[in-house]
């Protein structure tokens, strides 16, 4: 390959391991550049499983394009996708912080209270990125139809200024392809709305059911509950109707607890219209009455709470010896551009 069918050649350097999954790990790197120009920025490569399947790979790079212009300061942004030595591998924004997930376990583990204010401060920024998302078009005006499909702790980050951000935009697709048993299935099965679980159409208000479970974790640190059974074949027979937040945390402000309660409906009918619509029934309970949670507040709550955490993080540029410092090159493979267009 000619030096002039080179697109955008980058070079990064791995600082250490952030997290392993199903789909493949994720490291803090550096973003290498002329005159000392360095970047910290994430890295998700994808297992060679996923890389060697061919309906996998068109539509993981179909929704990587689709996604590319998120710009949103609660949406991770995606920078650029391409291929090293065969592999897939997404250059992503940093997020100094926690996962939600790390953020409920604490509180289990530890005994303490979930802050109402803030778990509903938390949901309605996750709405407000949900509502960009879902409302952008493309140059012409048209609607893109953009659909993350797997909201769920893992995939909302809190970083240590406070500000939510929902990651993992343009690949959720591409793993539906992979996972078409219920055993597959079955692990994000209490997020998943039902019209997704039984292989109907998903738009909009699918992401809100999924935000909705996830509130109602955050609020009472338990997943909701939908009856007895296969939660599978509830959501198939749209009978996986959840019990009252209420019957688990009697506490909770009834207008709060009416919104979850609503998101969480079967019916996609049933449950609010757009993202928009859910994020102001949160913020007008936040704020309605004056001062309420900001992006400062969260930050103070989770630099007290998770001061470990923090402190790693500040110093996640120095490499650990047990990470492999190696050098990911990016070249022609890039996705991203005109040149993909013209085939």
């Amino acid at each position: 390959m000619g030096l002039e069918k080179i697109v955008g050649s980058r070079e990064y350097r791995i600082v250490r391991l952030i997290a392993e999954g199903g789909m493949g790990s994720v490291y803090q790197a550096q973003q290498l550049g002329n005159a000392g120009f360095s970047k910290t920025v994430a890295i998700k490569t994808i297992l060679d499983l996923f890389a060697a399947d061919e309906e996998f790979v068109r539509l993981f790079i179909g929704e990587a394009k689709l996604v590319a212009d998120l710009v949103h300061e609660n949406i991770v942004q995606v920078y650029d996708l391409g291929l090293s030595e065969g592999r897939y591998f997404i250059v992503m924004e940093y997020v100094e912080g926690i996962t939600l997930e790390a953020f409920v376990r604490m509180h289990l583990d530890e005994e303490m209270p979930l802050p109402a204010d803030l778990g509903a401060f938390i949901a309605s920024r996750v709405c407000r990125g949900l509502e960009y998302a879902h409302r952008r078009t493309d140059r012409d005006g048209r609607h893109l139809g953009i659909v993350h499909r797997d909201i769920s702790p893992k995939n909302i980050l809190l970083n240590f200024e406070g500000v939510v951000k929902i990651t993992d935009f343009g690949i959720a697709k591409a793993r539906e392809v992979m996972e078409q048993d219920e055993e597959l299935l079955a692990g994000r099965l209490e997020y998943m709305p039902p019209e997704q679980a039984a292989g109907k159409p998903t738009d909009g208000r699918s992401d809100l059911y999924a935000l909705g479970a996830v509130t109602h974790e955050l609020l009472t640190g338990k997943q909701p509950s939908r009856g007895t059974g296969s939660l599978l074949r509830l959501h198939q027979l749209d009978m996986s109707l959840p019990r009252p937040i209420q019957e688990i945390r009697p506490d909770l402000p009834e207008d709060l607890a009416a919104i979850v309660n609503r998101v969480l409906q079967p019916d996609p009918a049933d449950r609010f219209r757009s993202a928009s619509e859910m994020g102001y029934a949160l913020e007008y309970h936040l704020y309605h009455e004056g001062y309420g949670p900001t992006n400062v507040t969260l930050g103070e709550y989770l630099r007290k709470h998770f001061p470990y955490a923090a402190e790693r993080t500040q110093k996640s540029l120095r490499p650990r010896r047990h990470t492999p410092d190696f050098l990911v090159v990016q070249r022609a493979e890039t996705i991203f551009g005109n040149r993909l267009d013209e085939d």
